[in-house]
């Protein structure tokens, strides 16, 4: 366990020493909730659907632990570069205990950016509709803060150079954010982007996000808990793997 915390500890450390990596994580949620809930908000209200800043922010909350905990593998490719994640693998620790000490590390700084984007939606208007839920809304982002934050381990473990991983990170985690219904409801989307959304784990988070936090549901609260339960079992697998393999 002190392995885990030591690793844990340094994350937080290098989050908290690097204010504009803090500031950097919000300036693109802020734009949304700007750009989008006002911008679109007399658009969804004229259609009948009710109020769009409610709408979006858990699916923005969602978005913010996603990028910030994916940022996680991007560490991994920098220490491998300046030559600590050597000096880490070379301990006689298991490669687990390395993997699950820096994941949730960074799981911990993705959740801290989430509340900073939950606290600057309260000031431009926001209210959720139950407070007495906001601890299961953290419990939702917790859980996928770790399990990304694990895939983007095992992502950054065999990635040798920051632009391949941006590359992967562009090509898997923009279009699983923007197909999962976090902008947009799914009631009266064409059936092959209705698919898409209902396999698509991150739809099932945002919308657990969406039951905590304004009372609303698409697949039920039961199937986005064994949605999001499956989710984090498989990435942790695979983070544990490829960890396992991972040259310095």
């Amino acid at each position: 366990m002190k392995v885990i915390y030591i690793l844990w500890l340094r994350q937080i450390k290098r989050y908290v020493r690097s204010k504009s990596r803090i500031v950097g994580a919000i300036g693109q949620p802020l734009l949304f909730l700007l750009a989008l809930g006002y911008g679109l908000g007399s658009v969804y209200k004229a259609a009948g659907q009710g109020n769009y800043l409610e709408f979006l922010v858990p699916g923005i909350m969602a978005q913010t632990v996603l990028f910030s905990a994916m940022f996680y593998g991007a560490m991994i490719v920098f220490d491998r570069q300046f030559g600590f994640l050597k000096e880490t693998l070379v301990a006689p620790v298991s490669r687990f205990k390395i993997m699950i000490g820096g994941a949730l590390g960074g799981a911990t700084t993705a959740v801290i950016q989430g509340l900073l984007v939950f606290v600057i939606s309260l000031a431009l208007g926001f209210r959720p509709h139950d407070w007495l839920r906001l601890p299961i809304a953290l419990l939702f982002m917790i859980a996928l803060a770790v399990a990304i934050a694990s895939f983007s381990s095992g992502i950054g473990s065999f990635v040798e150079d920051m632009q391949g991983f941006q590359a992967i990170n562009q090509f898997l985690v923009f279009p699983l954010y923007f197909l999962s219904g976090a902008l947009y409801p799914l009631d009266h989307v064409p059936t092959w982007l209705r698919i898409i959304a209902e396999v698509n784990p991150i739809s099932y988070t945002v919308d657990a996000m969406r039951w905590a936090v304004v009372g609303t549901t698409k697949f039920g609260l039961l199937h986005d808990v064994i949605a999001l339960s499956l989710t984090i079992v498989v990435l942790l697998v695979f983070g544990a793997i490829r960890f396992r393999h991972i040259e310095a």
